[in-house]
This record gives C-alpha cells, structure tokens and sequence, in this order.
C-alpha cells in the first residue's frame, strides 16, 4: 500500500522574508513558491510584503545614491544591524515596520546614525522627517492592515499614543479639506516612540501625520517654521513646536499639502492655548 504524501510543512516566518528578500537558494525558493501556490492567504501576504519593499526601495533610493563623507565612512564601517533591533520593530509595529527598519538601518550604516554632528542627530527635524517619509512610504500602498486601531476607536487611539509619547495628543479634523480619520498606530524611533495618524480623501488619497520628539525645546521664533521635503513622490511639510516634531506628508502638490499643513498646525496650537 503506498502511503500518502506527507504534506509540505509550512515555511517560517524568517524563510519568508528571506524569499522575499531573494536570499535563497534557488531550491529553496522553487519549494516555498510551490507552497504558496497552494496557500493563496499566505501569498497574498507574501506579495504584501514585497510590494511594501519595493515601494521602500524606489523611495529611498535618491538617499542611498549619496556620497559617504569621509566621517560618515568611517562610523558606517563600524555599524553593524542588531537582530535584537530588528525583533523590537516586529514586535511594535508588524512585519511592515521590520521591513521599514531593515531599510532604515541600511540608510543608517549610509548616513552614520551615530556621528555626533547635528545632520546625524538621531532626534534631529531632518533626521525626524526622512522617517516620518519613510513611515508614509510603507503605510500609505496598505490595504488591509493600514493602522493599527481604525476612526471608530478614535478616544481609545488618542488615549493610547498619549500615553505612549508623554504628551497629550490630539487628531486634527480634516474633514473640511475632504480628509477623513482611517485610524493611527504606534511606531518605534531610536529613543521613546512615535506616532502616525493616517488620513483620507473620497478619491483614495492618503495623508499621514507623524509625531515624536525632536531635539530639545527651542525658544527661538523659528521653532515652528515650515520645512518642506520630497522624495520621490511623496513629499513632507514638519515643523517643530514645543520639542514635539509633526510632519504631514502626502503624495500631493506642494501648495496643496502646505494648506493642510497649516490648517493641522493651527489646529493643534489652538487647542494648546485653550
């Protein structure tokens, strides 16, 4: 009597990434791409991933192609990836927050996280806005999981990431500029936490803001200036108030997403001084 054919044991997690990340062996990815023939939930998840790294990589590609200065080269040269880094991003914000690390701790090695010089302060605005870029640049092609708590838990949300940041938060209403609330999550930063709200228009259209410390509260008039930045498509207006950075960044003309700046910046003092 022939027995029957055992079933192929499902590959892990780490195999996955691996397979999207093309590191395996040719064998190996025939084996794990006949499995999720077979398993079209975990495919769909599979292509998931490889559409948010592929997203990543065209958006940080700009920043990749820069020159090392020669300070830079050597600190790069003594970074190395912690996988214990890796785990806590996982754990925090989901498998698309490790992808989002993996590609940030690359820029990283490229951009000297540790140098001591203001541009590679860990909490510098420029630093907080490449981040607040890349967040967008993971989140925003997101069909399914694209928060981690939905609109319709908006108190819960606020009361959470307020907790999480140290500071009373507040989620701006764009509502007249044709933007509603999808929801927020929590995100992780080289020290404390950050937060991102994420929004959208009847067109499908997508904003999110991002939120976290920056640097040491300022007393100059220029604390709460607007910076603009792009890459790639998306661009980003931020602006520090009060030791608290916030960076709206969207896939929108540059006048058009500086109204929304303004309106979200003006809302947000507001209910400081109330």
């Amino acid at each position: 009597m022939t027995n029957p054919r055992s079933p192929t044991p499902a590959p892990s997690d780490h195999v996955l990434h691996a397979f999207v990340d093309g590191r395996l062996s040719t064998a190996e990815a025939t084996r794990v791409r006949a499995w999720l023939n077979d398993h079209p939930e975990a495919a769909a998840t599979v292509a998931a991933w490889s559409d948010q790294r592929q997203a990543l990589q065209e958006h940080l590609k700009a920043t990749l192609a820069e020159p090392l200065s020669p300070s830079m080269l050597a600190a790069a040269n003594g970074l190395t990836l912690r996988r214990s880094t890796i785990d806590l991003w996982a754990r925090w914000g989901g498998r698309a927050a490790a992808v989002l690390l993996a590609f940030l701790a690359g820029w990283a090695g490229h951009a000297q996280w540790q140098a001591a010089s203001p541009l590679a302060d860990a909490r510098s605005p420029q630093r907080f806005a490449r981040q607040a870029l890349a967040a967008h640049a993971v989140y925003l092609p997101e069909s399914r999981h694209p928060v981690e708590v939905e609109a319709a838990q908006q108190e819960h949300l606020v009361q959470w990431l307020s907790k999480r940041l140290g500071r009373p938060l507040r989620v701006p209403q764009l509502g007249g500029e044709g933007f509603e609330l999808v929801g927020g999550r929590l995100l992780p930063a080289e020290a404390g936490a950050r937060a991102q709200f994420m929004f959208q228009n009847g067109q499908g259209e997508r904003l999110t803001l991002y939120i976290g410390a920056v640097g040491e509260k300022s007393s100059g008039s220029s604390e709460t200036a607007f910076r603009f930045t792009r890459e790639g498509p998306a661009a980003s207006f931020y602006w520090v108030d009060q030791g608290f950075g916030y960076a709206l960044a969207g896939n929108l003309p540059r006048e058009r997403l500086l109204a929304l700046a303004d309106t979200v910046y003006r809302q947000l003092a507001g209910s400081r001084s109330q």
